[in-house]
Parts: structure tokens; C-alpha cells; sequence
């Protein structure tokens, strides 16, 4: 089918699907700050408020789509925990759920000009790699990771009608992020003053990146000349969980127990992931990267937003 592809120029009404997540919070205040109208994947589209729509849900996708006519998309709706237990529930969500968005989409009679689907770094897996840029071959170590690839791959078969943009985060944490997630985690029990924290793996070390960064990240790619491309959010260095926890006992001023426990491990842990952010930096220009002891000073000082 031939769409009219809508003019160039700043998306004005963008489609946020999962804007009352952790991520969608952020994405929908920086959209709002670069003076565009954020609309939800509800039931009444412009009034936020209203019950979501389940991505798989084929028929009620379609009508808060039609509903919506966005000008641009940013779908991070997703299972995006990756010790999620329900693995028939994370690919139907993830694989399936989009599917029925693009498929939505791609059945508008004006298209968007600008479809942004989260991804995540995740999918490189344990690559010999040392920076990690999007030309390395996926080698996806867990359920959560082959969801987002095979959401990637199923996605690209409708880039002959949709301008889609795949977007791959690495690690990101900020205020509001929940405390089954690692960083969370941390902080929680520094502010709870404890003396002795229980993790999983502690060999590990990611490219953290602030949750602000991503959703500017993603607001920038937006307006840039960016359809068809793969893109990784990072900042090209990696910390690792110990040096996380030293950062955490100087900004609270005392030092606390680290403790293995088994039931916390998880099998095929990624080591490390590092990225290569030179294409974001070519699509977006210059990149206000928020260093990790600055979001962690602001994690603690802050209440986490319900």
C-alpha cells in the first residue's frame, strides 16, 4: 500500500506508546519541553489519563492509532526487566504487541514521518567487542535480548512503509526506576542507611547512561535524518558494579557489605557492555552526556516518583 508521507520538518503530534513507564515519563516532559503534543497509546488518545491499550489487542491498536494520526512515534511500550519470569508473555509483548503497531501504522493514509522503536544494547550479548558499534553481529544471551532482536528483524519488514528508526539503549537509571532493576537497587538501601547489600553477579560492567540523556536522545532522533538506521544510546564508557558501589559509599558517606547470594545470580550474564555513540553523535549533533556519579547523586537526594 502507498502512504503520503507527511512534510518535513519538527513532528509536532508524537504517539508515545508505555508513556506512563519509568522511560515514557521522561520522553513525554522532554517532548513537551521542545513545544511538541504528546499523545498516549489509550483509549482516548490526547487525554493521557485514560486506559491504556494493550498492545495485543490487534482491534483497540488499530482505533488509538487511527485515533491518534501521529505525525512522529516513539514505542517503548515493552517487558523490559530481563529476569522477567514469563518468557511467552515477554515475546508475544514484545514481537507480537509490535507487530500490531506497525501494522496499525502502516495503515494510515498519512504516515508518520518518524517511527522510533526502542531496542536495547542487550542484543550484542558477550561479544569479544571492546566498543561496541551497531555493525557488530547480535549475539543475544537471554530471552529478554532475542525478543528485542527478533522485534528488530520483524519491524524491518515493513521499513519499505514506514520510516522506522531502531534505537538500542545501553543501561540507563534515573529517579523512578524500580528497585528490581540493579541500580535502584543500590541507591534504595543507601538511603535506607543499611550496612550490607545481597547481589547477583558483581564481575559485571555497563555503559550507564542517565534516563534525561535517553529521552533527549530520543526526542533529537526525532527530527533527524535517521529512517532505517540502527542506533546505540551510550556513552562509550563502561563502570563496573564495584566501582557503582564506591561512588554510592562516598555520596552517603559510609561504606557497606557486599554480599554474593546465589539465588541472585543469573545464568548467562552479559560481562560487559560498551558503546560506540559516534553515529547518535553524527544523526544528532553534539551529545550532553550526564556523568554516573551526577545521576547518582540525584537518585539519592531524590524521592523516587510512584
Amino acid at each position: 500500500m502507498n502512504v503520503t508521507p507527511r512534510s518535513e520538518g519538527a513532528p509536532g503530534r508524537v504517539l508515545v506508546t508505555g508513556h506512563k513507564g519509568f522511560t515514557g515519563h521522561y520522553v513525554a516532559a522532554a517532548l513537551r519541553a521542545a513545544g511538541y503534543e504528546v499523545l498516549g497509546l489509550v483509549e482516548q488518545p490526547k487525554d493521557l489519563d485514560s486506559p491504556s491499550v494493550n498492545l495485543l489487542d490487534r482491534a483497540a491498536v488499530a482505533q488509538s492509532v487511527a485515533d491518534a494520526r501521529p505525525d512522529a512515534v516513539i514505542h517503548l511500550a515493552a517487558i523490559a526487566f530481563v529476569a522477567h519470569g514469563d518468557a511467552d508473555e515477554m515475546y508475544r509483548t514484545n514481537v507480537v504487541g509490535t507487530r500490531h503497531l506497525m501494522e496499525s501504522l502502516a495503515a494510515l493514509s498519512t504516515a508518520p514521518r518518524a517511527v522510533l522503536l526502542a531496542s536495547s544494547a542487550n542484543v550484542y550479548g558477550n561479544s569479544d567487542v571492546e566498543l561496541l558499534s551497531e555493525s557488530v553481529e547480535p549475539s543475544p544471551a537471554n530471552d529478554y535480548a532475542v525478543s528485542k532482536l527478533a522485534m528488530e528483524y520483524m519491524a524491518k519488514l515493513w521499513s519499505d512503509r514506514l520510516p522506522i528508526v531502531l534505537a538500542r539503549p545501553f543501561n540507563y537509571t534515573g529517579v523512578g526506576q524500580a528497585d528490581n532493576f540493579l541500580l535502584p537497587k543500590i541507591v534504595s538501601h543507601f538511603q535506607r542507611g543499611e550496612r550490607v547489600i545481597e547481589l547477583g553477579n558483581i564481575d559485571v560492567a555497563r555503559d550507564f547512561q542517565d534516563v534525561r540523556f535517553v529521552a533527549d536522545a530520543y526526542v533529537r532522533l526525532l527530527s533527524a535524518n535517521a529512517a532505517g538506521q540502527t542506533v546505540n544510546l551510550c556513552s562509550g564508557t563502561s563502570v563496573s558494579l564495584m566501582q557503582v558501589i564506591g561512588m554510592m559509599q562516598e555520596i552517603a558517606g559510609y561504606e557497606i557489605e557486599v554480599r554474593v547470594n546465589p539465588a541472585f545470580v543469573r545464568g548467562n550474564e552479559v560481562a560487559r557492555l560498551t558503546g560506540d555513540n559516534r553515529r547518535l553523535q553524527s544523526l544528532v549533533g553534539p551529545l550532553d552526556i550526564i556523568p554516573l556519579r551526577t545521576t547518582l547523586e540525584w537518585m539519592f537526594a531524590s524521592r523516587k516518583i510512584a
